[in-house]
């Protein structure tokens, strides 16, 4: 059986570090710059830049470690299927054979950029949320979005979806959990080989998994109803955001390093 008490997507690490403090618009920003510059670049020089630049963040925001490899951890068979496809199935110069299947040079190639752009990208998704509280996260998002509001597009009631789905999913899985574990205890095998078997145990955990669902989306309506929520209008902040000098010279700085980062990533 498969645990997924120890995940951290989506969960929040407080902390007082300069990132954990830093603007929430900038820190969404500036993800938003990383992930543009992870498609632009396409040699492993720039990647290893930016491997660098992680690191840092990583420790300047006294992340454990453990908590980023504990991350990765889901994606470790996605990341062996994307290499699979890619190494036995790009055309190319073939480097092995395993019997029928050839390896080529570029699939081998394609196949690792692929996957340290994903494990790049997944890692720069969990610094955001790590160092970031929900309703900073909701206040950020909201910020950027006003704009869009002239035309008439919910922008607080956007942010509060997209927010409360990204804090969701820690209790989701811990869910899945504990009903996984209470149906085996009664029996299920949700490891058998037996695909009609292991399908039909599916259904014993799909089915209260749906309707707890169901039940806690509920609540969170009654809750936000019995406090007289009506959206963003007419609604105040306990704290206004403002972009202090330290965060314009973050910025700056690291729009400054990717730029750099992608010229050497298309030499």
């Amino acid at each position: 059986m498969k645990t997924f008490s120890r995940l951290t997507i989506g969960q929040y690490y407080p902390g007082e570090s300069f990132i954990h403090r830093a603007d929430p618009r900038l820190k969404i920003v500036l993800l938003l710059s990383i992930l543009v510059t992870l498609f632009i670049l396409s040699n492993f020089l720039g990647f290893f830049y930016l491997f660098l630049f992680f690191l840092v963040a990583i420790v300047v925001a006294k992340i454990p470690f453990s908590w980023i490899l504990r991350g990765l951890r889901p994606l470790i068979y996605i990341i062996l299927f994307t290499l699979i496809i890619h190494f036995f199935f790009t055309a190319g110069e073939p480097i092995a054979r395993f019997g029928p299947f050839v390896v080529t040079e570029e699939g081998f190639k394609n196949g690792l950029l692929l996957s340290v752009r994903f494990i790049l990208l997944v890692v720069g998704a969990s610094l955001l949320t790590f160092t970031t509280s929900p309703i900073e996260l909701t206040d950020g998002i909201e910020y950027l979005l006003t704009p869009l509001k002239r035309i008439k597009v919910p922008a607080h009631e956007l942010a509060m979806m997209m927010t409360i789905a990204l804090r969701f999913i820690p209790t989701l899985l811990l869910e899945t959990d504990r009903i996984m574990k209470a149906q085996i205890s009664r029996g299920a095998d949700f490891e058998s080989r037996n695909l009609l078997r292991r399908a039909k145990n599916l259904i014993s955990l799909l089915v209260p998994l749906f309707i707890g669902v169901f039940r806690r989306a509920d609540e969170l309506a009654l809750a936000m109803e019995s406090r007289c929520y009506r959206g963003g209008e007419g609604r105040t902040r306990l704290r206004v955001l403002t972009m202090r000098g330290k965060d314009w010279m973050a910025g700056m700085a690291t729009i400054l390093f990717l730029l750099s980062a992608i010229y050497i990533g298309r030499l």
